[in-house]
C-alpha cells in the first residue's frame, strides 16, 4: 500500500497487517491513512476488550478522526474521539501527523498503543511515549512530542496483541508489508486483537535551482 504524494512523490510508504483474538470473527482494532495538505495523518485505535462491542467503539473513533478539518491540532482529535466515545466501552489509540514541509512527525498516545521510530541512518529505534487512559473514559493531560524525520526513517506502531519483543526487529528493512506481515506472525500472541501499522517516510526535496 501506498500513502499520500506531495509534489508527485510519495510521501509514506504503509502497510498494515492485522488479525482478530482466536475465536472472534471481528476484530477491535482499526487504523486511518489520511492525506493532509502538509502531509499526513496515521492513526491506529483499539477498543477496549474484544468482539463486536470493541469493533463499533473503534469504529466510531476512525469516523470522527476520517471527517476532522485537515488543519485541527491533534490533542484536538483526541478530545472529539473523547466526546464521540462516552457511551461506549472507549479505546486507546495513538496518533502520528507527519510533516513534509518540516520533515517531523507529532505523535500523542492515550493508553497501549505503541510507537517505535526506527533511524535509517542508525539503526536504532525511539520508543514514543503513551500516557494511561482510556478514550472515552478518562483522558490524561494531552502533550504531544516531535520527532525530525529523515528519508527512509519508519514509524512501527502496534495494538497490545503484538508482544513488545517485537523491537528486537529494531533496524529492519525491506517492503513494509513485508515487515507488517512478519511482526504480526512471529508476535502476535493470539490472546487479543492485534494489528500493526508500519509506515516508511518518503519525503522527496526538491533541489534548489541557483
Amino acid at each position: 500500500m501506498h500513502g499520500p504524494e506531495t509534489n508527485g512523490y510519495p510521501l509514506l510508504e504503509w502497510a498494515v497487517a492485522a488479525a482478530p483474538k482466536h475465536g472472534e470473527v471481528e476484530s477491535g482494532d482499526r487504523y486511518v491513512v489520511l492525506d493532509e495538505p502538509d502531509g499526513a495523518l496515521v492513526a491506529v485505535v483499539d477498543g477496549l476488550g474484544h468482539g463486536r462491542p470493541a469493533a463499533m467503539a473503534a469504529q466510531r473513533a476512525v469516523e470522527v478522526l476520517v471527517s476532522h478539518r485537515p488543519d485541527a491540532p491533534v490533542p484536538q482529535l483526541i478530545r472529539s474521539c473523547h466526546d464521540a466515545l462516552v457511551e461506549t466501552r472507549g479505546v486507546v489509540m495513538s496518533l502520528a501527523r507527519f510533516s513534509a514541509t518540516a520533515n517531523t512527525v507529532t505523535w500523542l498516545g492515550v493508553g497501549n498503543v505503541d510507537g517505535h521510530l526506527v533511524r535509517k541512518e542508525r539503526r536504532d529505534s525511539v520508543e514514543l511515549l503513551v500516557r494511561n487512559g482510556i478514550v472515552g473514559a478518562h483522558l490524561p493531560t494531552l502533550r504531544t512530542t516531535t520527532a525530525p524525520l529523515a528519508v527512509g526513517d519508519l514509524l512501527l506502531m502496534t495494538t497490545d496483541g503484538i508482544d513488545p519483543s517485537h523491537d528486537k526487529l529494531t533496524g529492519a528493512r525491506g517492503d513494509p508489508a513485508n515487515l507488517a506481515g512478519l511482526i504480526l506472525s512471529t508476535y502476535g500472541t493470539g490472546a487479543d486483537d492485534a494489528l500493526v501499522l508500519v509506515a516508511r517516510y518518503r519525503r522527496w526535496k526538491p533541489v534548489p535551482v541557483r
